[in-house]
């Protein structure tokens, strides 16, 4: 059996750990900054450690586990990343620059069982989720290349926003959310910090008694069962009531905003009789929501779909504003590469398997 990556363990865990193994609580905090700090590659290389807390975690863990296996780089500094993890499984990772700073979209299921129509993350199903551990590793990998430019860049946002549904693999996802927001390590801060699902109303129920003030994105991409349903199956089980009621939960609860994505698909959704539709579901919460609309970059397998045109972005956005409704285009990255999410790992598979 493979040993676990240590970045898999709180600073909490990795303290009990020790502690239980005889080392005292300090030891965590050493291994903690050798960890995320000076981001060693052995524990060999953490030099203030006794030998035996060495040779105790040696036999215990590993370090890295994640192999780079494709890079592409786009024009305007965009990178998606390829990892090959240690059961042959690929997972994508994308380091995005923009004005604010550097954010890293992590992926947190092999595979994904959504479902969306739309989407390349969906075309090869879910065969398991990543461990803690896999996930920070993707921030870790990508810390590991800006620090061999040495420009003194760091990783300053993340949006867990790559291949899976981050409430489908919970208990990995709030421990990674945990290990990141820590500020002896990776100090990135909880408002920098963005997870977006596709709806389970329980885990975003849950998610909001956590009392983790990071922010909550929701794939929403149709204001009515009857479409979200076409387009989205997991609207089958959680239809729009279940998830609204959800949202207001969330809201009474933190405080907090949330912003709702919605994907545009020529004469699909992007028509004014749409936009009228979700600022009417989302009137009431106008306060505290926010609308991101994004271009549709096509997939090969879902042809049936196209980019809306440049008119109707626009003309959705004007309708929304009038309506009250504060939201905004997402900017676009990386589009002279496969930036669709899972694009590229479903192009190498279907290389591998050519």
């Amino acid at each position: 059996m493979n040993k676990p990556s240590i970045y898999g363990l709180t600073i909490e865990q990795l303290t009990a750990w020790l502690e239980e193994r005889g080392h005292k609580k300090h030891r965590a905090t050493q291994v903690w900054g050798y960890l995320y700090r000076q981001r060693v590659a052995a524990f060999a290389e953490m030099t203030e450690l006794h030998p035996s807390c060495i040779q105790l975690l040696e036999e215990h863990f590993v370090i890295r586990t994640l192999e780079e296996h494709v890079r592409q780089e786009a024009a305007d500094g965009t990178i998606k990343f390829l990892f090959r993890l240690e059961d042959g499984n690929l997972i994508e990772t994308v380091l995005m620059r923009q004005k604010y700073g550097l954010s890293v979209c992590v992926t947190t299921q092999v595979g994904c069982n959504i479902g969306c129509s739309f989407c390349a993350s969906g075309l090869i199903k879910k065969s398991r989720d990543l461990t803690s551990g896999e996930i920070v590793e993707q921030i870790m990998k990508v810390q590991l290349h800006l620090d061999g430019k040495q420009q003194g860049e760091k990783v300053t946002h993340v949006v867990v926003m790559g291949i899976g549904e981050p409430f489908d693999n919970y208990g990995n996802l709030l421990d990674f959310l945990n290990i990141i927001k820590d500020h002896k390590g990776l100090a990135i801060g909880v408002r920098r910090i963005t997870v977006s699902t596709s709806g389970l109303p329980d885990k975003i129920k849950e998610f909001a008694d956590s009392g983790l003030p990071v922010n909550l994105a929701i794939s929403l991409h149709a204001a009515n069962n009857d479409l979200r349903t076409r387009i989205m199956k997991i609207n089958r089980a959680y239809p729009i009531e279940q998830l609204m009621e959800a949202v207001d939960y969330y809201l009474e609860k933190t405080k907090r905003r949330i912003m709702f994505e919605y994907i545009l698909l020529r004469d699909v959704n992007d028509q004014k009789e749409h936009a009228l539709e979700l600022a009417e579901l989302l009137q009431d919460k106008q306060r505290l929501a926010s609308v991101n609309l994004i271009p549709y970059n096509p997939v090969d397998e879902h042809s049936q779909y196209q980019r809306s045109e440049q008119e109707s972005i626009l003309g959705f956005y004007d309708t929304l504003k009038k309506q009250g409704i504060n939201c905004t285009v997402r900017m676009e990255h990386g589009t002279d590469i496969d930036a669709a999410c899972g694009q590229l790992r479903s192009k190498q598979i279907r290389k591998n398997t050519a």
